[in-house]
């Protein structure tokens, strides 16, 4: 079972995002290393499969987490004479003792069908590790072969592994169906909103003595940074288009805006284009594909069970950046920003329990999906863990809409045919902070700062 990090004191946000918690158990390491949930998955992975693919976005620590377990490798993203001589002979990438990382794969694409054969050629398993930040186009990658290449997806790091949650509240419990203990939250309001925008990148928290903890604000400029990265270069990189930074930069404040919404693509595009400027919703869905590749945004997809009613499902994903606090670094917005408007500052709430929430039902082997059906039934989470094993989450910021979400989640469960799909594993709300308890209604609420696997 992973490690879990130790919740360090609370420290007020302009000195430092966090205290490092302890070095994992993973014998000596040059850098200290937080614990991620995903290190039980990749180790499994790697002992069922001969290489494995670890994708996420740029920057959520695919890197350091595969030299954990990684006996060789080589860095194509900082080796442009690797990059060279892989032109040449992309067979000497391979070389090297097994685990080899070979990262940021796709700037050689040409490696996939050579590790491909490589793992069909070589007794065992565990040959090979690929991260990579862009999703190269499908011809390059559908063809894996079973037992060749699994896949891991990493996103940024939830609360629970950034220390702000104790994991009190295990989702793999409740999955089993066990009740909601009492617990007690001691995140405050402002702590929140800090932890919203500042978000879950491992480059804040520091790697060693000589590169200590950034504060909360060096944290948010840098991810606005990280953003007019993206806009100037990561996009044109993906796929070789030549696209205007300033117009991707509006799209991504109108994302930005429409966090946590079933927002079309029309909304978007006119909502970045402005009163004065016109986005087409061609040039919209051609910024949302490669945001997608580059995995900087990932759509919460509708949940389709079989219901007892009449009642016809809404079919439209809802729109989250990878990591709350990039909506955030799109309108160069602060905690003060968010303090000011609750509405806005509840969607985004409700985009960092979804990252979290995806971090903890992955490890489940589970997927996460949102309901919303044409009577206006919505709520706002559904883990699904296959067939007959199901549990649904309403997200509320406050604590004084607890009863309201109770409401919505009871009447989906009476909505469901659970004959077909079974019954809930559990139905809870996630707040901000306050106390943990089982509801007489059989509602769990759960504070989102005693929430994890």
């Amino acid at each position: 079972m992973t490690p879990k990090p130790t919740p360090p004191p609370d420290i007020p946000s302009r000195h430092h995002v966090r205290e490092p918690p302890p070095k994992a158990s993973y014998g000596p390491v040059p850098r200290k290393y937080w614990p991620r949930v995903a290190d039980a998955e990749l180790k499994r992975r790697l002992a069922r499969s001969g290489a494995v693919l670890i994708e996420g976005p740029r920057a959520c620590g695919k890197t350091v987490m595969a030299t954990q377990v990684a006996a060789s490798s080589v860095m194509l993203d900082a080796e442009p004479s690797a990059r060279r001589a892989a032109a040449v002979d992309p067979g000497f990438l391979l070389e090297g003792a097994s685990p080899r990382l070979i990262d940021e794969w796709q700037l050689v694409p040409d490696i996939w069908n050579r590790v491909r054969h490589a793992v069909d050629g070589r007794p065992g398993r565990g040959h090979f590790i690929l991260t990579g930040s862009a999703v190269p186009p499908d011809d390059i990658t559908r063809h894996t072969g079973a037992g060749r290449i699994g896949r891991l997806r990493l996103r940024p790091m939830s609360l629970f592994e950034l220390g702000r949650s104790t994991g009190a509240v295990s989702l793999r419990r409740l999955l089993a169906g066990d009740p909601v203990p009492s617990t007690a939250a001691q995140l405050s309001v402002r702590r929140l909103a800090d932890l919203v925008c500042v978000g879950g990148w491992p480059r804040h928290l520091g790697s060693s003595d000589e590169d200590p903890p950034l504060s909360a604000e060096d944290a948010m400029a840098e991810n606005r940074d990280y953003l007019g990265e993206v806009c100037r270069t990561d996009i044109r990189r993906v796929d070789g288009s030549d696209r205007d930074p300033a117009r991707v930069g509006r799209f991504l404040q109108s994302l930005g805006r429409n966090v946590a919404t079933c927002s079309s693509m029309s909304t978007l595009a006119r909502d970045a284009g402005g009163p004065d400027r016109h986005l087409t919703n061609h040039t919209a869905r051609s910024y949302m594909t490669a945001l997608e590749r580059l995995m900087i945004v990932e759509d919460q997809p509708p949940w389709a069970p079989h219901l007892r009613s009449r009642s016809r499902l809404r079919t439209a994903a809802k729109r989250h950046f990878t990591d709350p606090s990039l909506a955030v670094a799109a309108l160069s917005a602060t905690p003060e920003h968010l303090l000011r408007d609750f509405e806005w500052f509840g969607l985004l709430f409700e985009s960092m329990v979804v990252r979290d929430l995806r971090v903890y039902a992955q490890a489940s082997g589970a997927d996460l999906y949102h309901y919303r059906d044409n009577t206006g039934l919505e709520v706002d989470a559904i883990v699904d863990a296959g067939p007959g094993r199901w549990a649904a989450f309403e997200i509320k910021l406050g604590a004084s809409r607890v009863d309201d979400g109770a409401k919505t989640l009871l009447r989906l469960a009476d909505r469901v045919d659970t004959d077909r799909c079974g019954k809930p594993a559990a139905l809870g709300i996630i707040v901000g902070s306050g106390y943990g308890y089982a509801r007489p209604d059989g509602v769990g609420v759960i504070p989102v700062g005693e929430l994890g696997v």
